[in-house]
Formats: structure tokens, sequence, C-alpha cells
């Protein structure tokens, strides 16, 4: 359960603690709805109804609970951590790992290394990574953290950066802005389709060209899946090792060149600009030794 306090200031006297809660706590319409089943709304530590009036210097505090998670078996397994406190974390995934489970593999996921870590914590991740992709992921560790974490999604306010080894000769910046489609009778291929496709935005600067493989640093305005690895099929130059869209690499097994590089949010509570960078893979970087 989450703990949130506030003190009411000069200008909210008079107002109902509701439409602070709400407002000023960023608290859910659901979530508030909630509290008044447990005495979880309170005021200078006294239980209170959604029209008490506050005056200046009062301290509200809201107990958040939380939903129960899936059924996720526990299995122990490395997980790299570069960011965490009572609300966030940020995840460094190793490739080829499939984030979550699913009734085709209900194992051998981060989900289940989660769930040994962190008993009883449902995994919220915000920007999910496909198995072959390595890289940083960021995942709220309550409810309330990811109502609010959702609202920066495609926003100046949530960045992510990606580093990918195309193939060919790249140069250059520019934004590819390409509608993706499901692939007609498949399940997971994604195809640029102009007629059916929904909007889908990558900008993508070139910082390494070769004759073979070119680096290329990209930046998703838009969340389509596959969306990095369509956009740069689609301008003839696919991700290095990229199974689906390109070909397969031996040296890449289960995985192919993309990684995310750096992400960039607003804490959900305090309000704190929070970074981190992840360094391109060696396997990825010594696909450059021919550039």
């Amino acid at each position: 359960m989450r703990k949130l306090t506030a003190v009411a200031g000069e200008k909210d006297a008079g107002r109902k603690v509701k439409f602070f809660v709400r407002g000023d706590m960023g608290v859910s319409y659901g979530q508030f709805a909630s509290l008044k089943e447990r005495d979880g709304l309170r005021v200078n530590g006294v239980p209170v109804h959604a029209n008490h009036i506050l005056r200046p210097g009062d301290e509200v505090a809201v107990w958040l609970a939380d939903g129960p998670g899936k059924g996720v078996t526990p299995e122990d397994g490395p997980v790299c951590v570069v960011y965490e406190d009572e609300d966030l974390l940020i995840l460094d995934k190793p490739a080829p790992l499939a984030c979550q489970c699913s009734p085709k593999q209900p194992g051998g996921t981060l989900e289940n290394r989660l769930a040994f870590r962190y008993p009883g914590l449902p995994f919220r991740p915000l920007n999910r990574l496909d198995k072959g992709t390595s890289g940083l992921m960021a995942a709220a560790k309550n409810a309330h953290a990811a109502q609010r974490l959702q609202r920066q999604l495609h926003t100046d306010a949530f960045l992510r950066e990606y580093l990918a080894v195309a193939e060919g000769r790249m140069a250059g910046a520019g934004a590819i802005d390409a509608p993706i489609a499901k692939a007609d009778g498949a399940t997971v291929k994604r195809v640029v389709d102009f007629e059916r496709g929904r909007p889908a935005v990558t900008h993508y600067q070139v910082e390494v060209t070769g004759e073979k493989h070119s680096l290329v640093r990209l930046r998703l305005q838009t969340g389509r899946t596959h969306q990095i690895r369509v956009h740069l099929a689609h301008l003839g130059h696919p991700i290095s090792g990229d199974f689906l869209y390109g070909t397969e690499l031996p040296e890449l097994p289960g995985r192919f060149a993309l990684h995310s590089t750096y992400i960039r949010l607003t804490h959900p509570v305090t309000g704190e600009v929070i970074e981190r960078e992840s360094p391109l893979p060696e396997a990825l970087a010594a696909l450059l030794d021919d550039a």
C-alpha cells in the first residue's frame, strides 16, 4: 500500500479535500473512490469524508491500495536494476529475454525473475521491449505510479532513444513517417501500409556510416509494435540480425542489433526528472568493426 501526503496551502483554504487529492495529488477517480472503504483519506491523522473543507497547513494523507498481481511463477535469475525507489523501477533487460509471461510462454521471462526478486509486486512495464531487444525499460511499482506515468507516454516527458546497427550504408538524419499495420494473415509481423496502417513516426540520426553496417540513433514519437524494425526495413536498411524483417545472424543468437540506450521521464510523485543510459552491448558494437 502506497501512502501519499501533501500539505494544503493558502490557496486551498475552503477547498474540498476531494478536489485537492484528485488535482494536486494526482489520485485517479477510481483510486479516490476506494479510499472511503478503508478510511484511506485522512486530514491531520483523522479520517474525513470527500467534502471535508481544508484549511491552510492541513496535512492530507491517502493510502492507495494495489490490486493483486496475476499468478506468475517466480524464477531466480539475474535482474539489472539501474534505478529504484518505492514507485519506480528502471531495468536494463538483456536479450534474448521476453518481458512478460503469456499463455504460450508462462516462464523464462523478465516478469518471472521480478516475481522472485519482488514477491507479490505486480509487473507494470511502461515501455515494453521485444524479446530480441536489449536495454532500458521502466516499470511502475504501484497502480498510482503506473497511472501517472502512462500519461507521459509519447510526450516529451517520457523520452526513449535506441541504438540500432542497420544493414548497409546510411547517412544523415530525418523522420520516418509511415503508418504501420499487421501483415495479412500474420499474428506478429507488421508492415508499412499507407491505407490501413496506424500513424507511426520515428526520428533517426546516423552516428556511424559504413559500407556494410551503420549505427543509427532513433527516437520514438509513437509506439507501434515493431515500429523501429519495420521502419528501418521500409527504408531498405533492416536491423542486423532481424530474423523477421531482415536476415538472422549466427553471432546474435535469438536477438538482433537493437538496444534501448537512453530513457528520461518525470517521476510520478516527486516530479524529479530521472534519466539513465545504457551503452551498446559489445556483441552489437562488434558488428561495426567493418563499418
